[in-house]
C-alpha cells in the first residue's frame, strides 16, 4: 500500500477520505474533483462492476496524498464512462479550466521543412530524443491487467516486433519467465542482462519499487508482460508492459530534429501495419493512455542543450526564466529533479500533450532551442 489513507470500502467512506486528503493536499486533483457533488452523484448511479473500476482509477490518489492527478485510466473505455469525473481533472490540468470542452486534433504534417539547427549558430550537435505512449485498443491499459492478459499482450505484440526487427533490426529482450501454457520464452533474459540493460537506460527500473504505480496496479504481476525491443543501431527503442502498454522512443545526435519525428512516425506505422494491431483512441482525447497527463499525442519530444553561460551560476533559473513562458520544461540531465550538467547542460522539452499536434509540438521545441540559442549568445 502507498503511504496516506487506505481504500475504502463504500462509496461514503470513498468521499470521506477524498475530503480529508483535499483539506491537507488541494493540488491532489483526485481528492478535489471527488469532493464534487456533481461528481459524487454520479459515481453514487454506477453499477456494482463500474464502481470497482472507478475505484481503480482513483485509488493511487487516495492512497498517497501528495499526487498530482492522482488517478489512472484502467481500460480505454474510462475515460468515456466516467467523463463527469475525468473530463474535470483533464480540464483543471491541461487548461486549468476544469469545464473545458476541447477536442483534441491530430497531424504530423510539418508546415515547412524545419531549419537546421547548425543555422542557428549551433557549435555541437544535440542529442534529441522523441517518444510517445500508446496502448493497444484490444486489451485492458496496464493497470486493469492481470498476469495472464500481460502475458497475452506480449504474444500479439511479437508480431509487431517481427515487423519492426525486419526493418530496422535490433533484439527484443523480455522479461516474462513463461509464456501461454508455460511455453518457454526466447527472448527471456538473465538478470544480470536486466541490469546491464538498466544501467544504459535501455530498459526500464522495476516498477515494483514505485508506490503510484502499484496503487494503480499498473506494476502488478512483475515481471510478467514486460521487456523491451531495441534496434541495431541503437537509436530506437520500445519499451513493453510500463505505465503504458508500449512507449516508443526515438533518439540521435545531429541538428534536425525532424528527423528524429519522421523515424517515430515511421516506427509507428510499421508497428500498426500488422493486422490486429491497432492502437486506443479516443475522438475527444486523441491516443489513450493510463494518465491523464499524457493523453492526446502521448509525446515528449526533448533536447539536450549545452548553455554554460546562461548556467554559470551552476542553476538552470536563467534558462527557466526563457523557457517557461514558451511552455517549455526546464530538466536536468537524468530527467525531472535531477541536477543540470556540469558543462551546463540542460533538457528541454514542450509541456503540452493534449489539445496540440505533434507538429506543433516540433515546432514549439525548435523556437525554444533558437531562443536559448540567441540568449546564451547574448550573455556577457
Amino acid at each position: 500500500m502507498g503511504s496516506g489513507a487506505s481504500q475504502p470500502t463504500d462509496v461514503d467512506g470513498l468521499f470521506t477520505v477524498a475530503k480529508e486528503i483535499f483539506a491537507e493536499k488541494p493540488g491532489n486533483r483526485c481528492a478535489k474533483y471527488l469532493c464534487d457533488e456533481a461528481v459524487q452523484a454520479k459515481v453514487k448511479e454506477l453499477s456494482a462492476d463500474d464502481l470497482n473500476t472507478f475505484v481503480k482509477c482513483v485509488r493511487t490518489g487516495l492512497e498517497n496524498k501528495d499526487s498530482g492527478l492522482g488517478c489512472y485510466a484502467i481500460t480505454p473505455n474510462d475515460y468515456e464512462n466516467f467523463g463527469f469525473f475525468f473530463n474535470k481533472v483533464i480540464g483543471d490540468y491541461h487548461k486549468d479550466d476544469a469545464a473545458f470542452e476541447g477536442v483534441h486534433e491530430s497531424s504530423w504534417e510539418l508546415a515547412e521543412a524545419p531549419p537546421n539547427l547548425k543555422d542557428l549558430g549551433l557549435a555541437e550537435e544535440l542529442s534529441m530524443r522523441v517518444r510517445v505512449g500508446r496502448n493497444l485498443s484490444k486489451f485492458n491499459l496496464p493497470g486493469g491487467m492481470n498476469q495472464e492478459e500481460r502475458i497475452k499482450f506480449e504474444e500479439e505484440m511479437l508480431k509487431s516486433f517481427e515487423a519492426v526487427k525486419a526493418k530496422y533490426g535490433g533484439t527484443v529482450y523480455s522479461l516474462t519467465p513463461k509464456l501461454s501454457g508455460d511455453a518457454e520464452n526466447p527472448n527471456l533474459i538473465t538478470t544480470e542482462k536486466y541490469d546491464e540493460l538498466v544501467k544504459a537506460h535501455v530498459m526500464f527500473k522495476n516498477m515494483d519499487d514505485d508506490l503510484y504505480l502499484k496503487s494503480a496496479g499498473i506494476a502488478s504481476d512483475w515481471p510478467y508482460g514486460r521487456g523491451c525491443w531495441q534496434s541495431e543501431e541503437k537509436d530506437k527503442i520500445i519499451w513493453f508492459g510500463e505505465e503504458d502498454q508500449l512507449r516508443i522512443m526515438c533518439m540521435k545526435k545531429g541538428y534536425d530534429i525532424s528527423e528524429i519525428f519522421n523515424g517515430l512516425k515511421d516506427l509507428l506505422e510499421t508497428i500498426t501495419a500488422v493486422e490486429g494491431v491497432e492502437f486506443a483512441t479516443s475522438e475527444r482525447f486523441g491516443a489513450v493512455t493510463s494518465c491523464p497527463s499524457n493523453l492526446g499525442t502521448g509525446m515528449r519530444a526533448s533536447v539536450h542543450i549545452k548553455l554554460p553561460k546562461l548556467t554559470a551560476d551552476g542553476t538552470d533559473a536563467k534558462v527557466k526564466e526563457i523557457a517557461d513562458p514558451l511552455g517549455l520544461s526546464v530538466r536536468g540531465m537524468g530527467g525531472e529533479h535531477t541536477p543540470i550538467g556540469k558543462d551546463g547542460t540542460v533538457d528541454i522539452s514542450p509541456r503540452k500533450r493534449l489539445f496540440i499536434k505533434e507538429s506543433e509540438i516540433v515546432q514549439a521545441l525548435l523556437d525554444g532551442v533558437k531562443a536559448l540559442i540567441e540568449a546564451e549568445n547574448a550573455c556577457a
